[in-house]
C-alpha cells in the first residue's frame, strides 16, 4: 500500500502541475485504479511511466526550493535558511549592539544572504543531470522510502558539483554586494570602540579573510538549499495539492487500508 500512496502521491503533484501535458499519464493512473488495487496498481504501470512520473515530481519540487532561495531576499527573510554570523564572530555581533551600532553586523549579514541568493539559481543545472540519470532501482528506492529519501539521494549526488558551481559565483557575488567592504566595517568599529575592546579584549574572534567568508557563504548556501528540497519532499509525500477528486479519495483510502 505504501508504495501505492508513494506513487499517487507525486504523480498527482506532476499532473496537476503540468495540466493537459500529463493527461496520458492520469488517465493510465486511473485505468490502473479503477481495474487493480493495492501493490498490483503500482506493478499495472509500465516502469518508464512510474520513473517519468516521478523525475518530473521531483523536477518540480526542486524548481520550487530554487524559485524560492534565488531571489532577493529569498534567504534573508526566511528564518528556517538564513544565513547567520560566523560563530566565531558572536562576541562581535554582541559587542556591537551593546555599543549601539548592531546595524553594522545586521548590514554584514544581509550581504552574504544576497550572495548566497545569487549563487543558487546556478542549481537548476546540477539538479537536472542528477534526475535525468536517476536510475530505475533509484527510483523505486525513493518511492518505496519515507521522508527524505529524494533529499538524500540529491546530496549523494550532487553537493560536489555544486559546492564547486556555487564557490565561484558567491566569491562573484559577494564582491558585487559588498560583502567584505561590510565584514571590514564592521570589524573596523569593533576594534576602535573602546567600550567594546574593554568588554571583550580577552575574547576577541578569529579575524576571517575573503576566502573564509566565500566558503562559509558557499556552505551555507548549500545548506539552506538542501532545507528546502527536504521541505519541498515532505510537502509532495505528505500533502497533496487538494483531497477533492475521486482519485484522491481513492488513493488515500486505499493507503489507510
Amino acid at each position: 500500500m505504501k508504495n501505492l500512496f508513494y506513487l499517487i502521491t507525486f504523480t498527482i503533484v506532476l499532473i496537476i502541475a503540468g495540466g493537459a501535458a500529463h493527461a496520458s499519464f492520469l488517465d493510465s493512473l486511473t485505468s490502473a485504479l479503477s481495474k487493480t488495487n493495492g501493490a498490483a496498481a503500482l506493478s499495472a504501470l509500465p516502469e518508464d511511466q512510474v520513473v517519468g512520473g516521478l523525475k518530473q515530481a521531483l523536477s518540480k519540487g526542486v524548481s520550487n526550493a530554487i524559485v524560492s532561495l534565488g531571489h532577493n531576499d529569498g534567504f534573508l527573510t526566511n528564518a528556517a535558511v538564513k544565513i547567520p554570523l560566523p560563530g566565531k564572530l558572536a562576541s562581535v555581533e554582541s559587542a556591537l549592539k551593546l555599543a549601539g551600532e548592531g546595524q553594522l553586523a545586521d548590514n554584514f549579514i544581509a550581504s552574504m544572504n544576497h550572495a548566497a541568493e545569487q549563487a543558487v539559481p546556478v542549481a537548476a543545472g546540477v539538479f537536472g543531470d542528477s534526475i535525468s540519470q536517476m536510475s530505475i532501482a533509484d527510483a523505486k528506492s525513493i518511492l518505496a522510502s519515507t521522508n527524505d529519501a529524494a533529499t538524500q539521494y540529491f546530496k549523494k549526488t550532487t553537493q560536489t558539483n555544486l559546492f564547486a558551481k556555487f564557490y565561484p559565483v558567491v566569491q562573484k557575488a559577494t564582491d558585487s554586494v559588498g560583502v567584505t567592504a561590510e565584514y571590514k566595517a564592521m570589524m573596523a568599529k569593533f576594534s576602535s570602540v573602546d567600550t567594546l575592546g574593554s568588554l571583550f579584549g580577552k575574547s576577541n574572534p578569529v579575524k576571517l579573510d575573503a576566502t573564509d567568508i566565500d566558503t562559509y557563504v558557499t556552505h551555507k548556501a548549500l545548506d539552506g538549499l538542501f532545507k528546502m528540497v527536504a521541505a519541498e519532499e515532505e510537502n509532495i509525500r505528505a500533502n497533496p495539492l487538494a483531497r477533492t477528486t475521486d482519485l484522491l479519495k481513492t488513493v488515500f483510502g486505499s493507503a489507510t487500508k
